[in-house]
């Protein structure tokens, strides 16, 4: 059966649903929802659920294997990077990445992007020497030559409070991505950490740091890649870990992938430190091809549904070029309104998480609530900023993002 063949279904008018931009748990496809309905009582005629199933077993097994290997193959990855699903979300990773990388020396660079950035060096300080590397929590012109994340341009106008020679000057903390001559990366440390796409702050790399010209070539690059996995077509061998929560681009809440170069958990280091469980030992969860306990069997099904979708979309190239269209239709009408306020520089846009501000604090409720009435849902933004955020990740349809603008301009029509 072809990809498209696996995913017949359309919304028809009569039951369209609403338009949902939670930032995770996110949005799924209906199709593939549809798919998981309609394998519930009997996955391929198995005569059991996939919840029922042993993970063990020949059944669940092949399953499993065609998961992994749709995940490798969509994300191009040679043979030397291997995948590990585990459980605890991007958050666990907090502890367990120095747990396992940090070795003898036990220091760790991290650039500090926002809030998430935050709670990794938060984490981390407990098993190490980290040193901020780089941060974003002071005001800076980042829309010179040497800024390292190379969105192209969103939109003609800006309305932020202040402009620089060459674009507006970000103003608010966690806005941008510190220019890479102010980077200070220790030669000598375990590795270095970036969110790639802050959540909350709507700030996202769009191209990787070179560690050879920041002076520490040999230092492994660390991604946290949780809320833009597969959104564009990226060089997995530029880090040399990266990894997530599956809720947002991959499926449900349960499921965690690390993505990593064999050789740094059996070569640059080999052992854990003192005391990290078993359990959590990177070594021994690929040596039990993530099957050290029993892992999260419905959360990584409804996965290998979100990578067949992809696939039946035109595979991650397509996702690109939507999750583009879509970030450049909202970002257009934010910027062409003296209405809205956006606050990320915009060469640091994130194309998944979309935050913005209104005039007076006293309106929010009623755009939320005439959001909610039209179908446009979970559009607060986060309680550590405020504000509204749009999240667009893959499964968001442009007709999602289209209905947010017609709302945004009636609602300025209304207000202004």
């Amino acid at each position: 059966m072809s990809p498209k063949a696996m995913f017949p279904r359309a919304i028809s008018p009569k039951a369209m649903r609403p338009f949902n931009f939670s930032a995770g748990p996110a949005t799924l496809p209906e199709s593939v929802l549809q798919r998981a309905a309609d394998d519930m009582l009997n996955w391929h005629g198995s005569g059991m659920s996939v919840m029922e199933m042993t993970h063990r077993g020949p059944v669940y097994l092949g399953l499993f294997e065609k998961v992994m290997a749709d995940f490798r193959r969509l994300l191009v990855l040679p043979e030397h990077y291997k995948i590990l699903f585990m459980q605890g979300g991007a958050t666990a990773q907090n502890a367990l990445i120095p747990l396992n990388l940090l070795g003898e020396n036990r220091k760790a660079d991290y650039v500090n992007t926002g809030h998430w950035s935050t709670k990794s060096i938060s984490e981390a300080r407990q098993y190490g020497d980290v040193h901020v590397a780089a941060s974003a929590e002071s005001p800076v012109d980042c829309h010179g030559p040497s800024a390292l994340a190379v969105t192209p341009s969103l939109g003609t106008a800006h309305n932020s409070s202040s402009r620089g020679p060459e674009g507006p000057v970000a103003i608010h903390p966690f806005s941008y991505i510190p220019p890479v001559e102010h980077w200070r990366v220790r030669p000598d440390s375990s590795y270095l950490h970036i969110c790639g796409n802050e959540t909350i702050g709507g700030v996202e790399f769009h191209q990787w740091p070179d560690m050879k010209s920041l002076g520490a070539p040999n230092v492994p690059l660390i991604v946290d890649m949780s809320s833009h996995i597969l959104s564009r077509p990226m060089d997995m061998t530029q880090m040399d870990l990266a990894y997530g929560g599956a809720q947002k681009n991959l499926g449900i809440a349960g499921l965690t992938f690390v993505i990593l170069n064999e050789s740094l958990i059996t070569q640059r280091v080999n052992a854990p430190l003192a005391g990290c469980p078993t359990i959590f030992d990177y070594r021994k969860v690929l040596a039990n091809d993530s099957m050290f306990n029993t892992p999260p069997t419905y959360a990584i099904y409804l996965t290998g549904l979100l990578l067949e979708w992809i696939d039946a979309q035109g595979g991650v190239a397509e996702m690109g070029k939507r999750n583009a269209e879509k970030a450049a239709l909202l970002y257009g009408a934010l910027d062409a309104s003296a209405f809205y306020q956006t606050r990320v520089a915009k060469n640091a846009r994130s194309f998944m998480n979309v935050p913005f501000y209104l005039p007076d604090d006293r309106l929010y409720e009623p755009f939320l609530a005439g959001a909610k009435a039209r179908g446009l849902l979970n559009l607060k933004g986060h309680k550590a900023v405020g504000g509204l955020r749009a999240s667009i990740y893959n499964a968001m349809p442009i007709q999602g993002v289209q209905a947010l603008v017609d709302w945004l301009n009636e609602f300025e029509k209304e207000h202004a």
